[in-house]
């Protein structure tokens, strides 16, 4: 399995998903049709569906362009999000396949979307990967435009939560940078969120992506999935994990960094 990111507009991400045997590979929000495409073509791949993590326009505006420029293509999308071009609903649970070798498990990640899905590949061979859309940023959290934090608490503290540690993580925006700097205003004392801030700014002044991230680093330096932990419930004076996730994401959406 190879994992080509391509940056779309000014931060967003789509994501290529390459079956090494067959070439078959999947577009995650291919939000800029052509370059995806040429992406693709560049590492001989052919795109035989796209995986479609929300509805918002800048994950899901590409679908019907992708459906003109590769007629039959798939295009999947949650079931309860209404997303533009879709072919094929899904629902948490939802499996799909891609190529020979590569199995996805459909998840459904409710909050920043009431539909909003996030896909969990993986192979025999290597660490599995997670494309969370909004949902999980590195550092970070989607806001909770059409939910609620009990949701975004399942969503990122179970659901994502419980997958293996070393699953890579690919969000659809490059936050990185940013997400740190404000996790450090909240956990200034976190050593690993310092050097992870240190190692971002360096690979964005190269023009380097920070994807992927990995669930048990997410558990480190991301205080929005570090919310069962007491000292962080206590720093908020939280009496919950959900609490605390909620006050967390008040004090980001007010913060001036």
């Amino acid at each position: 399995m190879k994992i080509v990111p391509v940056a779309c507009l000014e931060d967003n991400y789509a994501y290529l998903i390459i079956d090494e045997i067959t070439k078959a590979a999947a577009a995650v929000d291919p939000v800029e049709p052509e370059k995806v495409l040429a992406a693709a073509s560049e590492v001989g791949a052919y795109i035989d569906c796209v995986l479609t993590t929300h509805h918002h326009w800048d994950h899901a505006g590409g679908n019907e362009k992708m459906r003109l420029l590769v007629p039959g293509i798939k295009v999947y999308g949650g079931s309860l999000d209404n997303v533009k071009g879709c072919t094929d609903q899904v629902e948490n649970g939802t499996k799909l396949s891609v190529g020979k070798e590569i199995e996805i498990l459909c998840l459904h990640t409710p909050c920043h979307t009431k539909g909003h899905i996030s896909y969990y590949v993986s192979t025999k061979e290597e660490d599995p990967a997670v494309f969370t859309g909004d949902t999980l940023f590195i550092a970070g959290c989607g806001r909770f435009f059409e939910g609620t934090a009990e949701q975004m608490y399942q969503s990122l503290c179970v659901t994502l939560g419980s997958l293996p540690k070393s699953t890579r993580v690919y969000c659809g925006h490059e936050y990185t940078v940013k997400n740190l700097q404000f996790i450090l205003t909240v956990e200034p004392e976190n050593e690993k969120t310092k050097q992870k801030l240190e190692w971002a700014q360096k690979q964005r002044e190269a023009n380097q992506p920070t994807v992927p991230s990995t669930i048990g680093d997410e558990f480190e330096i991301n205080t929005f999935m570090r919310v069962d932990l007491p000292e962080i419930q206590a720093k908020f004076g939280a009496k919950s994990p959900v609490e605390a996730l909620r006050t967390v994401r008040n004090t980001k959406d007010t913060w001036k960094g």
